[in-house]
């Protein structure tokens, strides 16, 4: 999925263009178009939850917050695996990952209450993807083989720490320092929020060059699929770098 990786290039696509007509073949209008129909189905179900949420509290929530986590995890690995399965599977992710992120949202504004933190994180992240839009469109962004490696074993090694966490958490062990609301946990957010958001750059090329390649129109859906999961991601990190600042504040 990610385009860091050294094999997802011009040619790859190439190859899955073979013997393709005008009309079956990637465009950026569509790729534009599934990537706002999936954002939608996330505002749609995150809107549930969020109301949910404040409607009955955080026992009728959590669970679906932890199932949407799961499922949305689930079905981002098949979709890795399927692309050609993800007109189908990328619209399932977005309700997954909508539901999650209302209960999640909720969640952490409620602690909050005097602060528009859930406000402040989507406006951030609609900023930055703005901002790296405009600087790759421009071309003050581009790229190299170096970035993509790099930036794809940042990613890795983020994502490896982020498991590890998770299996220690089962045995009553946690990380130190870096998810606290010190000093270090508020620098690590802070170098997270930045790989988060140069994946966004990654991405873009990833687009370009299946539009330019003409890669098969289902890869509109799976390009789409791949922003989305970026687009989350940073949200998150936005929303966990603001709730660490708030509570170093108190």
């Amino acid at each position: 999925m990610r385009s860091a990786n050294p094999a997802l290039n011009a040619n790859s696509f190439a190859n899955l263009a073979v013997g393709l007509g005008d009309t079956d073949r990637m465009s950026l209008q569509g790729t534009v178009t599934k990537s706002m129909g999936l954002l939608l189905l996330v505002v749609v179900a995150a809107s549930w939850s969020w109301k949910l949420y404040f409607a009955s509290g955080a026992g009728a929530v959590m669970p679906l917050a932890m199932g949407g986590a799961l499922v949305g995890m689930g079905i981002a690995i098949v979709t890795i695996m399927k692309k050609t399965w993800a007109p189908f599977t990328a619209p399932l992710y977005a309700v997954a990952e909508g539901v999650m992120l209302g209960a999640m949202s909720g969640i952490v504004q409620a602690q909050f209450p005097d602060q528009q933190i859930v406000a402040q994180a989507v406006g951030l992240t609609f900023g930055t993807f703005g901002a790296l839009l405009l600087a790759y469109t421009s071309g003050m962004i581009k790229p190299s083989e170096n970035f993509r490696l790099g930036l794809f074993a940042a990613t890795g090694g983020i994502m490896l720490l982020y498991l590890a966490t998770m299996v220690l958490g089962f045995f009553g062990v946690s990380i130190p320092f870096i998810h606290g609301s010190g000093p270090i946990g508020i620098g690590f957010s802070l170098f997270v929020v930045v790989i988060a958001a140069l994946n966004l750059v990654l991405d873009f090329d990833f687009i370009e060059n299946g539009v330019e390649a003409g890669a098969p129109k289902y890869m509109e859906w799976y390009a789409a699929f791949g922003l989305l999961v970026t687009l989350v991601w940073l949200y998150i990190e936005y929303l966990r770098l603001l709730a660490k600042l708030a509570s170093s504040r108190r």
